[in-house]
């Protein structure tokens, strides 16, 4: 399988905050989630790849190349959707589009009207009079009118209602119609996730704590629920944030056959959601009684 991105023992210190030798790769084809805590080191892995911070120690490469040595080349094929709008606020839509375009070697003018058109861009409203679902919207637009082979985002939707984040993941899904692209997206709204990603990384506190297929994560993992006892009788060195009460034990299993182990002993197993995920291999393990 061949991959758009790949990431070797990076590392990045600054302050009291070390993104420590991490290493994933993004497969051709696919949507990747990126998840993990605020403060773990999404958005420092993201400008890391696209060269806007400088690294210590590590490799990166993008379409196998260098995001240093070849910024320009790489730019060229990469659709960045950042959390904030990077837009000259007194400029509208149409003036900003073309201060961008020039930028692009392969600016589509025509797929990026047809893309204003679908989201309703307002072409002579000044971007700071954007809300924040339209300042995603004209985002996506530049990010998508210029054939881009990667589409980098970064908190797309956080904050926007419902309505438009259907409208972004669905533009998404038909995008990945085309297996010669690839999608890596970071969120703290793992529900976004659930819905259309394909492979799943997670960080947190600077360390890669696994990078998978997202099926392949559902299947394994399961919430455990029973008497506490059960923890004495059964192996539960294969379990993730034990949290213990007068009224039993929950926590996460990691293996089939630790969830098997445990339902044949009596405890209830339930399916867990990717934030179930992510929440039980951030909480430190408790006790309360």
């Amino acid at each position: 399988m061949e991959n758009i991105l790949e990431i070797r023992n990076l590392k990045k210190t600054f302050g009291d905050f070390t993104l420590d030798n991490i290493s994933f790769s993004l497969p051709k084809g696919f949507i990747t989630g990126f998840i993990g805590p605020n403060g773990s080191g999404k958005t420092t892995t993201i400008k890391l790849i696209m060269n806007l911070l400088k690294k210590d120690s590590g490799e990166v490469r993008v379409f196998g190349l260098d995001p240093v040595r070849q910024e320009k080349e790489i730019k060229n094929r990469i659709g960045f959707v950042y959390d904030e709008s990077h837009f000259y606020e007194e400029l509208t839509v149409e003036e900003m589009k073309r201060i961008i375009a020039p930028v692009y070697d392969q600016w589509d003018e025509q797929q990026f009207q047809s893309y204003a058109a679908k989201f309703d861009l307002p072409g002579n409203k000044k971007t700071k009079d954007l809300s924040r679902g339209m300042k995603v919207k004209f985002s996506l637009a530049i990010a998508l009118s210029h054939h881009a082979d990667l589409l980098i985002m970064d908190e797309p939707t956080s904050g926007l209602d419902p309505v438009v984040r259907s409208e972004i993941l669905d533009i998404l899904y038909t995008l990945m119609q085309d297996e010669n692209k690839g999608v890596f997206f970071s969120t703290h709204i793992t529900s976004d996730l659930d819905r259309i990603a394909d492979y799943i990384v997670m960080i947190y506190n600077g360390r890669i704590l696994f990078c998978t297929q997202k099926d392949a994560l559902m299947e394994n993992h399961s919430i455990i629920k029973g008497k506490a006892s059960l923890l004495d009788t059964v192996r539960s060195s294969d379990l993730k944030g034990i949290r213990k009460s007068n009224y039993g034990f929950e926590a996460m299993s990691t293996t089939k056959e630790t969830t098997a182990a445990f339902a044949k002993a009596g405890a209830v197993i339930d399916p867990p959601t990717l934030e179930d995920i992510m929440l039980y291999y951030t909480r430190k393990e408790s006790s309360r009684v």
